[in-house]
């Protein structure tokens, strides 16, 4: 029964059919194949309306809209500009501006796909313009943008607390100390590649002069605001003083308050349109979250995961072994997979799987988030691929191509990661 569900959910996802819809009727398959099993038609809907039913639930469509207020309102623009005045006058400087800026708009918006939207729609154009090369600067923010679900706060990280039980607030913190490194990888190779290239034909000091004359007092306070954003949610929540669902509400207030005030961007009109951007972008995925909710019930009620996590410790002792073979799934699951239904797919799997071995929790999540982070930039589905391919129209397959070098130092990164669990737990540990 349990192997006739899943090859369901396979046959369903080859025929290209929605994984929505893949994953519900391989959850009402049991019910035809089984009709004692209680998952019939009213169990289904009823689970989906109760699983709905959750106030952390409420933080992914609150941070997406104050994601796109924000993006709105130009603040990555602005934190760009802040960057760049202190990385720009080398030839390296502006992609690695572009990387910190990534990792900073993360902490604002909690999704990748945002973050190389924003980030790309200004610095593609500037980069090119100053003579960067546009293929690596289009693959360079593709990647970088997988650091928007890592950095907190990350809607995949509230995913994974729900599906587990998780700490919400511990992932956030544990997600600071990798997002850094795999930054910090990134901005390795972007040394490297600079160091082998002529540079004479970059633009640099143009754009650069520019900012030096604007002076550095006159840069902090355009910036200020969007710099002073993830220091209001993040510090809310790490105080104890908001939840993340709390912290959510705030992050739109806030966004809202900076953008119609400080800098006089966000009208009704434009608001109307985030307001709009945010429902045609949070239904699906809260869509997915209603059925993959009942999906995981269902695997429970069969018992799958103990089964699974009882067959594996039975069969293989080496710890090192099964977090390798897990990441390789996972990496596998991203390419074809968005990460929301892979991680509620998953994550009830796997976790109790790891657990045998001795892997925290909150380690775990941090993990399977990163692996997921490098599907967005791995075909086909490849979510941030084909975001840069509408900011630039460049081929999906050559941006694909040009990222290789970056995901590599991702895959890097994943690997200190997953062997060295204090790289992840060492904050959380520390404020707990």
């Amino acid at each position: 029964m349990i192997g006739g569900m899943f090859l369901i959910f396979v046959l369903f996802l080859a025929l290209g059919i929605p994984i929505a819809f893949s994953v519900g009727w391989a959850t009402l398959s049991v019910h035809i194949m089984d009709p004692t099993f209680a998952c019939n038609a009213e169990y289904f809907f009823k689970t989906m309306v109760n699983g709905m039913d959750s106030y952390v639930l409420l933080a992914i469509p609150l941070f997406m809209l104050s994601s796109s207020i924000m993006a709105e309102s130009g603040m990555s623009n602005r934190l760009f500009d802040f960057f760049s005045y202190f990385f720009g006058n080398i030839p390296a400087g502006l992609p690695i501006a572009v990387v910190v800026t990534c990792l900073f708009y993360g902490a604002i918006c909690g999704s990748g796909p945002a973050t190389v939207a924003a980030i790309g729609t200004m610095c593609i154009p500037l980069l090119t313009r100053l003579g960067y090369d546009r293929d690596f600067v289009t693959s360079m923010i593709a990647v970088s943008g997988g650091l928007g679900v890592i950095i907190p706060p990350s809607i995949p990280f509230i995913t994974y607390g729900l599906a587990t039980g998780a700490s919400i607030g511990d992932l956030f913190i544990a997600g600071f100390a990798p997002g850094i490194l795999i930054a910090l990888c990134l901005i390795a190779y972007i040394v490297f590649y600079f160091s082998r290239r002529d540079n004479s034909r970059l633009e640099i000091r143009e754009n650069t002069k520019a900012l030096r004359d604007k002076g550095f007092i006159c840069i902090l306070k355009e910036s200020f605001f969007a710099l002073l954003a993830p220091v209001i949610i993040l510090g809310g929540i790490y105080g104890g003083i908001v939840s993340p669902t709390e912290a959510a509400c705030v992050s739109v207030v806030y966004a809202l308050l900076i953008g119609v005030i400080a800098y006089r961007a966000i009208n009704l009109k434009k608001l109307v349109g985030c307001l709009v951007d945010t429902a045609r972008t949070a239904t699906p995925v809260m869509l997915i979250l209603s059925i993959c909710i009942v999906f995981g019930r269902v695997l429970t009620i069969l018992n799958v995961p103990q089964a699974l996590a009882s067959y594996v410790v039975g069969h293989v002792e080496s710890k090192i072994v099964v977090l390798l073979v897990i990441n390789l799934f996972l990496l596998f699951a991203g390419m074809i997979m968005d990460t929301v239904p892979c991680i509620l797919i998953l994550a009830p799997i796997m976790l109790p799987i790891v657990q045998q071995y001795g892997v925290d929790p909150i380690h775990f999540g941090v993990v399977m988030t990163v692996n997921l982070a490098i599907g967005f930039v791995t075909p086909p589905i490849g979510t941030n691929l084909f975001v840069a391919n509408s900011l630039t129209k460049i081929p999906i397959t050559r941006i694909a191509k040009n990222a290789i070098p970056f995901i590599v130092m991702f895959l890097f990164a994943l690997m200190l990661i997953t062997y060295i669990p204090q790289i992840t737990l060492f904050l959380p540990d520390m404020l707990g």
